[in-house]
């Protein structure tokens, strides 16, 4: 089984409560970016990082706003489910924005990425990072990927959402970005049952497609 959630922010308390502890070992989750265990190399980060790559089940996330490039470009990129994957450890994997994945027989889009809002009170190279936001040439890739998928996906998985859900919830943090307008343009032209987003701390269906999350767990059946 698929599972899905939000944000954790390198918070190991969401691990351990009843609706992750019963992932068993051939079920994957993944986690809809800003995973935090991946930040300042601390020992207390280390012991977490140590602890997940343990576990019985794959553990997936999509980069968020708050990530460390840097740490996360150290680590070897591979193919994984038919996608490109950053492999951390154990079961433990960054799935590269933009790929296309099959797990369990489903067609999974993941893309993750954003634009902080708050970017101009943080440090470069210290707590932000220019490439928080995908470019141009990994959408113009993506693009060519879904070309490649005849634009028929199972599930999309993105860490920002398209702008007109931002426009519609007034959940935007910051004028539009040429980001959120291409997820709206995916929205519209793709095929696909479901999208799912993190980033803003919100679990509420939108439509009958798009879903926000952020604590609650989801499945993909």
């Amino acid at each position: 089984m698929i599972y899905i959630t939000g944000d954790i922010h390198g918070d190991i308390t969401r691990f351990k409560e009843k609706n992750l502890r019963r992932l068993k070992r051939k079920d994957t989750l993944i986690i809809l970016g800003d995973f935090g265990f991946l930040w300042n190399n601390s020992k207390e980060e280390q012991k977490f990082l140590k602890w997940l790559t343990k576990q019985k089940y794959q553990l997936l996330f999509l980069d968020g706003c708050h990530e460390n490039f840097d740490m996360l470009g150290q680590y070897p990129i591979q193919v994984y489910c038919g996608g490109q994957a950053r492999h951390i450890g154990g079961n433990v994997y960054q799935l590269i924005r933009g790929n296309v994945f099959e797990i369990e027989g489903k067609k999974l889009l993941c893309v993750g990425g954003g634009e902080s809002h708050d970017k101009e009170d943080r440090d470069e190279g210290m707590n932000w990072w220019r490439a928080e936001l995908p470019s141009p040439e990994e959408l113009q890739q993506c693009d060519e990927r879904l070309q490649d998928a005849q634009s028929t996906i199972d599930y999309v998985l993105t860490h920002d959402a398209p702008s007109q859900i931002l426009e519609f919830t007034g959940w935007k943090q910051q004028d539009i970005n040429a980001f959120q307008l291409w997820l709206n343009r995916l929205s519209q032209e793709l095929n696909y049952k479901k999208w799912f987003f993190g980033r803003y701390h919100k679990d509420r269906q939108l439509t009958g497609k798009i879903t926000a999350v952020f604590c609650d767990v989801h499945t993909l059946e």
